[in-house]
């Protein structure tokens, strides 16, 4: 699994004009893709590093603020681009594998006791954020 992790004061997801998810105070928000060897110990991985990174202000984790995270899946996380100019996919795994694994993470993430939004998996969403620092980082698991 990998997922880019942005610290964020605030934080929404779109599907057709609604939001569908949000966060309205500093949390992550955490794009989140799977491939094709994945399962339940890189799910569990992944909620550990989302909700533990010490990434926050005062170099604080969400789980330790009681911070929210919005969860967006993202296969474009897997697109190989060293050769050509058009990315290819194939590392990314397929939606009926991606989809429960990624609600997975979030069923994890929501087990460890944090707020959790997320958007609609496999549809086009329009991501709106305002990042704090700026501050990312790129996870793998």
């Amino acid at each position: 699994m990998r997922a880019v992790l942005q610290r964020v004061t605030r934080a929404s997801v779109s599907v057709d004009g609604e939001v569908v998810g949000a966060i309205d105070r500093p949390g992550l928000l955490a794009l989140v893709a799977a491939t094709h060897d994945d399962g339940p110990e890189q799910v569990a991985a992944m909620a550990r590093k989302i909700a533990e990174l010490r990434i926050l202000r005062d170099e604080r984790s969400v789980a330790d603020e009681g911070a929210p995270v919005l969860v967006v899946s993202q296969f474009t996380l897997y697109g190989e681009t060293r050769k050509g100019r058009r990315p290819s996919w194939s590392r990314a795994a397929p939606g009926p594998v991606a989809e429960p694994l990624v609600e997975a993470v979030v069923e994890a993430l929501r087990g460890l006791g944090l707020d959790v939004a997320t958007g609609r998996f496999g549809a086009m969403m329009q991501v709106e954020s305002v990042n704090d620092g700026p501050f990312t980082v790129l996870v793998d698991v």
